[in-house]
């Protein structure tokens, strides 16, 4: 079976974060990379964050989780354990996430809620992925994109 992972970079919201757990859990991912200043589900005291748990359901018990001080450790990680990376990111290389099949692992990249992904991470991608937007705004939520992305991701996870 295909395995899918996320790596978030630098998302600031402990809700956004805590939402993408409990989504990730419900959609078969198997780890999370927590990335520079993305809030953890331990503080830095060493307790439970009430906080994210109260958003996660518990998710982050039942989903594997690391933390990397940058996110081009935990891409460079993931190339070497044999995944193909993918941006979550509009960008004039992007390509329709409706439309893209791949048959390996796909580790899932999703940027900081207020810049998305700086073009030197964009460049460790494999992939650009893309939701189609049909209204007047510019793009969802990272939560609410990421859970579009691992539905869509998670559709052909069985093929390879």
């Amino acid at each position: 079976m295909k395995k899918i992972i996320l790596i978030l970079d630098n998302i600031r919201s402990v809700h956004n974060v805590g939402s993408l757990f409990r989504t990730a859990d419900g959609f078969g991912v198997s780890e999370i990379f927590l990335c520079g200043t993305t809030p953890t589900p331990i503080d830095r005291f060493g307790r439970e964050r009430s906080d994210f748990k109260k958003v996660s359901l518990g998710a982050e018990k039942t989903i594997s989780w690391k933390y990397f001080e940058t996110t081009e450790q935990a891409i460079l990680f993931s190339k070497q354990e044999g995944f193909q990376i993918l941006a979550l990111e509009q960008s004039e290389r992007s390509q329709n996430l409706n439309t893209f099949v791949s048959e390996k692992n796909l580790a899932l990249v999703l940027g900081t809620e207020v810049t998305g992904m700086s073009q030197e991470l964009l460049n460790y991608c494999d992939v650009i992925l893309e939701i189609p937007m049909f209204g007047s705004k510019e793009s969802f939520n990272v939560s609410i994109a990421g859970a579009i992305a691992m539905y869509e991701l998670s559709q052909n996870k069985k093929s390879a």
